[in-house]
């Protein structure tokens, strides 16, 4: 899907705003709950194949490194479906080509995190600019960063309990996404954070509902908000910066 822009296709870039293909692989494992060394590949590279495909629907720009973690899950499942010689007992599971850089990686996520929590000892969990107000916590309540793969579960399951008369095709009269991103600020202006599910509450047709989410994306790309997560899976919050 192409979105229109002050007559430009609008596009997403991911670059170094958000995860990479392993985080992916992680976020999937995690949501079902597996083993990296006992990965039910066929499940995950259904549902790895599933969300680059939604992402490049929204015109989100799916690097390269994507494509080839794509094609080696593709490539272990279909291994994974030749018979087992029995008199070759010592041969390497399939899986552990994508195990083990899995399990590197964790270790270095880990110890950039470690890391990373040093640099901020003594601030909050949340960065904030000069002049803006400390975001609102409640007491007692604990909030995690929420990244581009829990948005997109959240997106899918928005687009999912839509009414079929709003699941229209989009059509380039709509409003663009800078126009979006300048009524989200005049809304986080007043009430300094937002419920996720609450930007989508006026949206009037599918497309609406996906240029919202794309002016999520870019605001976060900007450093305009942050979004955070009451634990454990709890409700999807907007910060304004």
């Amino acid at each position: 899907m192409q979105i229109a822009m002050e007559n430009e296709i609008y596009r997403v870039q991911l670059e170094n705003v958000f995860e990479g293909p392993m985080d992916l692989l992680v976020h999937l494992i995690k949501k079902n709950d597996v083993d990296i060394y006992d990965i039910p590949i066929s499940l995950i590279t259904d549902q790895y194949l599933g969300y680059l495909e939604l992402m490049k629907a929204m015109n989100i720009d799916v690097a390269g490194d994507f494509l080839v973690l794509a094609a080696t899950l593709a490539q272990i499942k279909s291994r994974m479906l030749l018979p087992v010689h029995e008199d070759l007992e010592d041969d390497e599971d399939p899986r552990l080509e994508i195990a083990r850089p899995l399990a590197e990686y964790l270790q270095m996520k880990d110890a950039a995190e470690e890391l990373a929590a040093r640099n901020r000892l003594g601030e909050q969990t949340f960065g904030r600019r000069p002049n803006k107000a400390d975001l609102s916590v409640p007491p007692g309540e604990e909030m995690i960063q929420v990244g581009l793969f829990e948005l997109i579960d959240a997106f899918q399951k928005i687009l999912e309990n839509i009414s079929p008369e709003r699941r229209m095709e989009f059509t380039a009269d709509r409003i663009s996404v800078k126009d979006r991103i300048g009524q989200i600020i005049d809304v986080l202006e007043n009430h300094r954070s937002i419920a996720f599910a609450e930007l989508f509450d006026k949206a009037v047709t599918r497309a609406d509902i996906i240029i919202t989410f794309l002016a999520v994306l870019e605001m976060v790309k900007l450093s305009l908000v942050q979004v955070a997560q009451h634990t454990p899976s709890g409700v999807i919050r907007i910060f304004y910066m």
